[in-house]
């Protein structure tokens, strides 16, 4: 894994990611250790321009998932620079960070002050767009942050699910299911498209706020719910995780708290089918309750070394234990996070995986502010692929993805699902399980 930095030409466009990924949120010591980095270290950078691209250079050394020389980089930065200018070629007068300052100075220099600017946010993009795997990495402003996070925790501030019922946040589970029965007749007399685009939207919304669990998380954090459950049979308890955002391991805790007086529950089904990723911690967080805290969750792969991850001080839920069976569902598009979850419930033997191999997407992005200012009005962030992932077996989940234990395009795989488990009922609820998304 300790391969050379890669470059390949990308138009000049700002690919972030095609899904969410794994990512951290970076703390506080992140945005003041960035701060205090910006110190000019070499004369050309008292011009903010070629500070710019250079607090994004120091980023990349020192937080990039692959071990680089300042060479590589250097070397992509002077592509990266031609490509942005479009112009032929440009020259490197020594093959290290300082020769990238200089060779930017001269660009800036014979470029006209008010095309500066581009120039500077052009290079960034150009030089994250093409690190390894290409798209991941990216220059990201304010607003565009500010969307990454909330698609990533599955927030829609343009949608008040409060005004989509016609109720205040006061309203009880009664109130908001007749002001949604109200809504719906309306709404179901009309033939119009629109019409039933807002039906579908008021049905989400009281299904959110009739909750006390799931309103309680959107009061506090407007995050969406990520996890529906229904018993399948009497014994099987089956839990669709459509993402993971900040939210979804309350949100399990809190279906596994409305089932706990229920003994007949001995099997569970998680769904991760078509589940982009989020939050990192999530994998370790809920292998917690599984395992309790302090035990050992996965490694990350960084800079040519393994990063140990553990479990968090989190308790183990005694009633877990009446799960004696569980199965994760994967498909093709089950990715990052959702991946590293799988990986580690297969490794540790706590889950049959049924479904597909995985997307293979095994990067774990962070953010990391820059706090060169072009203008007084706008800042920007680095999303950078600082990590790698790795499968049950060691290996890297990128390119890879993770493979089941019963792989549903084979012609016999509800027989192999019959056959492997011993719960009553339980293989019929997992073949009815898969099929709720074929």
């Amino acid at each position: 894994m300790t391969r050379k930095l890669l470059f390949t030409f990308a138009a000049l466009s700002l690919v972030i990611t095609s899904g969410i990924g794994g990512y951290w949120y970076y703390s506080a010591d992140a945005r003041s250790q960035t701060a205090s980095a910006a110190a000019y270290k070499t004369e050309a950078e008292a011009d903010k321009y070629v500070r710019f691209d250079m607090e994004i250079f120091d980023i990349v050394m020192a937080n990039y998932w692959q071990k680089g020389t300042e060479a590589d980089l250097a070397e992509i930065y002077r592509l990266a620079l031609a490509k942005a200018a479009g112009t032929a070629e440009e020259k490197l007068p020594t093959p290290d960070r300082a020769g990238t300052a200089q060779m930017l100075a001269e660009a800036f220099a014979r470029t006209p002050e008010e095309k500066k600017r581009q120039l500077a946010v052009d290079t960034g993009i150009v030089v994250l767009a093409n690190l390894a795997p290409q798209g991941r990495s990216g220059l990201l402003s304010e607003k565009q942050e500010l969307a990454f996070r909330d698609q990533a925790n599955n927030i829609e501030r343009e949608n008040d699910l409060y005004a989509q019922l016609g109720v205040d946040k006061s309203a009880s589970p009664e109130q908001v299911q007749q002001a949604y029965e109200t809504k719906a007749a309306e709404l179901a007399a009309s033939s119009s498209p629109q019409a039933k685009e807002q039906l579908a939207q008021v049905e989400k919304a009281k299904e959110v706020l009739a909750d006390a669990g799931s309103k309680s998380i959107y009061d506090e954090t407007k995050i969406l719910p990520s996890v529906v459950s229904q018993v399948l049979g009497s014994r099987t308890l089956y839990l669709d995780l459509s993402k993971v955002t900040p939210a979804t391991l309350q949100e399990f805790v809190n279906t596994l708290e409305k089932t706990k007086d229920n003994p007949q529950l001995t099997s569970m089904v998680i769904d991760v089918r078509g589940n982009v990723g989020g939050t990192l911690d999530f994998a370790k967080y809920l292998l917690a309750l599984f395992i309790g805290p302090n035990q050992y969750a996965f490694d990350l792969f960084q800079q040519g070394e393994l990063k140990l991850e553990r479990t968090p001080a989190v308790p183990k839920i005694p009633s877990l234990s009446n799960f004696k069976e569980i199965v994760i569902l994967t498909d093709a598009m089950s990715q990052s996070t959702a991946e590293l979850t799988t990986a580690i419930f297969k490794r540790m033997r706590l889950a049959t995986i049924v479904g597909t191999k995985t997307r293979g997407w095994g990067t774990v992005e962070n953010t990391f502010p820059i706090s060169t200012q072009l203008t007084d009005d706008e800042k920007f962030t680095v999303l950078l692929v600082h990590s790698l992932t790795l499968r049950d077996d060691g290996e890297p989940i990128e390119g890879r993805g993770v493979d089941p234990h019963i792989d549903i395009t084979g012609a016999n795989w509800k027989a192999e699902v019959r056959s492997t488990f011993r719960t009553a009922g339980f293989a019929d609820a997992v073949i009815q399980a898969v099929g709720f998304k074929q």
